[in-house]
């Protein structure tokens, strides 16, 4: 009975994801490019479209719950989790800010460049990969992180808190309606914000490319938590609940990139198993992919690309390295937590955001003082970059402003 209901999961789940990347191949949407953009253009363009897709997504996901269509209290990953984790959410965040700035793209850009032969994106993410795997499947995370990153995390169930999210968090200062009410009126406020910036932002009002990807994106993480979450995925994961061997991708969940790839070596270590380990996480990558290869291959620019020298290849590789941690600790990636934890409206999606790009805006300053002073030390570059970013007095600067 699992497999007939999860079929259409599986399946919907992974045409969505195709049409994902295809869009994200075709707009160029990029979120550490859209950090870029704003620390070397002043151009808020792109990263205006991950704004927007982030308030898309949470729009309709605020209210297909009012309307009981969609059941997201228990989610995997736990982005509501009444365990307040938020040094994790921040290092994670960190780590993956500065990881996805080293190698040129996050974990869903990489994804798409391999769609379009970009070979180094492929080794970047199977370092991701192994990383992820190591977080998840072994006892990595537990001696490396838990021991010391739990006994500092909050539970709010002691404050009577059995979630995190923003509604039940100001409903128990402030008991107006429901958390859902709080929820709505929150969303509600966020798109005349988001409205407005659009509005008068250079870089995203009347580019078509942004819109585009900033709406049909947030419309697939919706998409996503429908599927998983919806009356159809309701009905698998009660199906799952008999079964003798569930499949672990069973539960209400939308994208997310980091964690997916880890599944796919424990795939590779497991092919016996294959049934039991696919998961709508996999489905997803695969079909971002994909339809990153349509784009450009419909476009004729599928090329394929190498590292530019050893020192590219290193700066990959480490950041494949923290955004395997990273993207883990923090219970997602930039779509992960940055899309479709946001949609949830949770505390700790807002911490990783906010962590994500602040590293990645730091993590660039740093290169850019480093490229122009070649002789200068990585301490004065990095410092230097923070006062820039009015992060630190001026009286720190170690180097001239660029």
């Amino acid at each position: 009975m699992e497999e007939i209901i999860g079929l259409p999961v599986l399946t919907g789940f992974f045409l969505v994801s195709l049409v994902m990347g295809f869009v994200i191949s075709r707009t160029n949407f990029c979120t550490m490019g859209g950090v870029s953009d704003w620390i070397n253009l002043n151009d808020f363009g792109r990263l205006g479209a991950w704004f927007l897709a982030m308030v898309v997504a949470a729009l309709f996901i605020v209210l297909l719950e009012i309307a009981v269509l969609i059941d997201i209290s228990q989610q995997r990953p736990p982005y509501r989790t009444a365990n307040f984790a938020w040094l994790r959410y921040l290092l994670g965040g960190v780590m993956f800010g500065v990881g996805m700035t080293l190698a040129g793209g996050c974990v869903s850009r990489n994804l798409v460049r391999v769609g379009g032969g970009n070979l180094k994106s492929l080794v970047t993410l199977l370092i991701v990969a192994y990383f992820a795997y190591l977080m998840t499947k072994t006892r990595f995370f537990e001696v490396m992180f838990y021991k010391w990153l739990q006994p500092l995390s909050v539970d709010f169930g002691s404050l009577g808190l059995e979630s995190q999210d923003f509604g039940s968090f100001i409903y128990q200062i402030i008991p107006l309606g429901n958390p859902g009410v709080i929820r709505l009126i929150l969303v509600v406020l966020a798109v005349i914000l988001c409205w407005y910036f659009i509005k008068r932002t250079r870089g995203i009002r009347g580019n078509g490319h942004n819109i585009v990807a900033g709406v049909v994106i947030g419309l697939a993480v919706v998409a996503g938590w429908y599927l998983t979450s919806g009356p159809t995925g309701m009905a698998w994961v009660e199906a799952a609940e008999w079964a003798d061997n569930p499949p672990v991708g069973v539960g209400a969940q939308s994208f997310t990139f980091v964690n997916p790839l880890g599944e796919y070596v424990s795939l590779a270590l497991e092919l016996e198993n294959a049934s039991v380990l696919i998961t709508v996480g996999m489905l997803a990558a695969l079909g971002l992919l994909l339809g990153s290869s349509l784009d450009a291959i419909f476009r004729r620019q599928f090329k394929f690309t190498w590292f530019a020298s050893f020192g590219d290849f290193v700066s990959n590789a480490i950041g494949g390295v923290l955004m395997g941690i990273g993207g883990v600790l923090a219970l997602g990636c930039t779509i992960g937590q940055g899309i479709t934890g946001m949609a949830t409206l949770a505390i700790g999606s807002v911490l990783t955001v906010a962590a994500i790009i602040l590293s990645s805006a730091v993590t660039l300053k740093t290169q850019y003082y480093k490229l122009i002073y070649e002789e200068a030390s990585v301490v004065a570059a990095l410092v230097s970059g923070m006062v820039d970013l009015k992060m630190l007095p001026k009286s720190f600067r170690k180097l001239e402003a660029l």
